[in-house]
């Protein structure tokens, strides 16, 4: 057997000056030598694809530097060359400088032409990306009778309709049992008017059960003013001063019915299929105009993260939202667990201290409530994640916030608050949870999501179209009928950040227009991605 001499490879990439680790962009083996700067170092164990291998020698308890920032403490002393992930990294709170915003720098507008996409314009002066028809459950009684409605619209059925882009169940599992003002009562009801004002939807259906807590013509009446049920013969109107009771499109088409007073759930799916045949030909009216890049309002999301997600798809989308900011779109970063450990990289680009100290005080909110739930903020990462290389709570969410790109951020929402348009960078406030998060996101108004995901996520969304970009060939290649965007070209060396970037921003149009997504290509059995993953997001105790 000849042995032979290890050969320096160029098989990482070191993120920052100053970095104790690399990430390897292939399989690692004892006896490689990579080459940090000037030095050599040799691989001590095996290094996966997209994990981290030390670069320095860094004794037990002290700091591991990635993205120039810490990612957490060494559990045991790591030598150079060695494997480093949860075997000897560990989770550290630590201490990070905050500086409240304050000084905002504007991005510059870019040459030439000002972009634009084919959009509907709504009554409100909003722009939908999509034209539906859906049926929204004011509770999850009503969710079967929901779906047997809209399977009635089959795509034969809706042949004749081609500006109707399809009729939708939005179903969920909650409407009864929340304390009605509490903050998961006004949260539920916040996300189902967000949705029934959204200007993706041009007819809607609301559909209940008789007797639940939120009752069909709270979604429906222009201020939301309909009565929460307490105690039998007490009703409770919403606060007056709840963030966003928004008004539904003037132009919005609306019926309501309820199972008990149309006699059952037979009688109650012949009513509602009536009242959607009734809607189509009117929506079936609308066209797509010439509408201004601006009004565009975009949902930054992420799932199934690796150790790629940092350094290719992320901020490849970064770039794509820095572009649409500069024009004068929205933009909103979301998924307030994954980017605990790197807040104090938004606040410094806030664009006043209160804005700041708004992020701050919901990043306390969820220390608080994980506490209570018996857990801390790194029960995040995933295992999945871990598969792929992140081992800290620190290390996905310096990855996470490179989506946000470098824009100032201009505003804080809580969940489900109704976007701003034209507003630039803004945050929201959602759990981690994908589905959970993009429901919030949509009922805030976003019209686009782009999705990026390493381990390969198959998220869909409905009423938005959702863009999905892989962060690694590989996984690309595998589940190539379920990606928009390749963005693990960055590393393969056949395409720059900025290039990657620029085909999002495109494919963000050209959705934004009309294009079908992999998400919405994808149909088996009459059945499609997006609908299911309407999940609002519950807060608060079930009575």
């Amino acid at each position: 057997m000849t042995i032979e001499t290890p050969q320096t490879i160029r098989g990482i990439l070191v993120l920052h000056a100053g970095d104790d680790v690399a990430v390897a962009t292939r399989d690692l083996a004892p006896g490689d030598t990579v080459r940090a700067g000037d030095a050599d170092v040799a691989v001590r164990g095996s290094v996966p694809r997209g994990h981290k291998v030390a670069l320095t020698d860094v004794p037990a308890g002290g700091e591991v530097h990635k993205y120039g920032q810490v990612i957490g403490v060494a559990t045991a002393p790591i030598r150079a060359g060695e494997h480093v992930h949860t075997h000897n990294l560990a989770f550290e709170p630590g201490h990070r400088e905050h500086q409240l915003g304050g000084s905002p720098t504007p991005l510059a507008v870019p040459e030439g032409p000002r972009p634009t996409f084919r959009g509907f314009r709504r009554a409100d002066g909003r722009v939908g990306t999509r034209n539906y028809v859906a049926i929204l459950t004011s509770v999850n009684c009503s969710a079967s009778t929901a779906k047997m409605i809209a399977a009635q619209f089959t795509p034969q059925v809706l042949a004749e309709y081609p500006n109707v882009d399809g009729v939708i169940a939005l179903t969920h599992q909650s409407g009864c049992g929340l304390v009605p003002t509490s903050e998961g009562g006004r949260i539920l009801l916040r996300t189902l008017r967000g949705y029934a004002a959204h200007p993706n939807i041009s007819g809607l259906l609301v559909l209940g059960l008789g007797c639940e807590m939120v009752l069909t013509e709270q979604l429906t009446t222009p201020d939301g003013s309909g009565v929460f049920i307490g105690m039998p013969g007490v009703g409770t109107p919403p606060p007056p001063e709840d963030p966003v009771l928004a008004d539904l499109p003037a132009d919005t088409l609306v019926e309501s019915l309820t199972i008990q007073e149309s006699g059952g759930v037979r009688p109650a799916v012949a009513a509602g299929v009536a009242a959607v045949r009734r809607m189509l030909p009117v929506v079936n009216e609308r066209e797509r105009t010439d509408c201004d890049v601006s009004e565009l309002v975009l949902a930054l999301n992420c799932g199934g993260s690796d150790g790629y997600s940092g350094i290719t798809a992320n901020p490849a989308l970064g770039w794509a939202s820095d572009r649409l900011v500069a024009y004068g779109a929205t933009s909103a970063l979301a998924e307030t667990p994954e980017v605990y450990g790197a807040e104090h990289l938004l606040t410094r680009r806030a664009t006043r201290p209160d804005v700041a100290q708004r992020l701050l005080d919901r990043i306390a909110w969820w220390e608080d409530y994980t506490r209570a739930g018996g857990g801390s903020m790194d029960n995040n990462p995933s295992p999945g994640n871990k598969a792929g290389g992140l081992t800290t709570i620190l290390e996905k969410s310096l990855g996470a916030v490179a989506k946000g790109g470098h824009a100032d951020l201009a505003a804080v929402y809580e969940y489900a608050e109704r976007m701003a348009a034209h507003e630039g960078f803004v945050f929201m406030d959602t759990p981690g949870y994908d589905p959970v998060s993009v429901t919030g996101l949509v009922a805030g108004g976003a019209n686009v999501v782009v999705f990026t995901t390493g381990r390969g996520s198959v998220f869909g969304c409905r009423p938005t179209p959702s863009v999905k970009v892989a962060t690694n060939t590989p996984m690309y290649a595998a589940m190539a009928d379920d990606m928009d965007v390749n963005a693990g070209r960055i590393v393969d060396g056949t395409a720059t950040l900025e290039q990657v970037g620029q085909e999002i921003f495109d494919l963000i149009l050209a959705v934004a227009s009309g294009a079908r997504p992999a998400s919405e290509e994808l149909e088996i059995a009459g059945l499609t991605i997006g609908t299911e993953e309407f999940i609002p997001w519950h807060v608060g105790a079930v009575m």
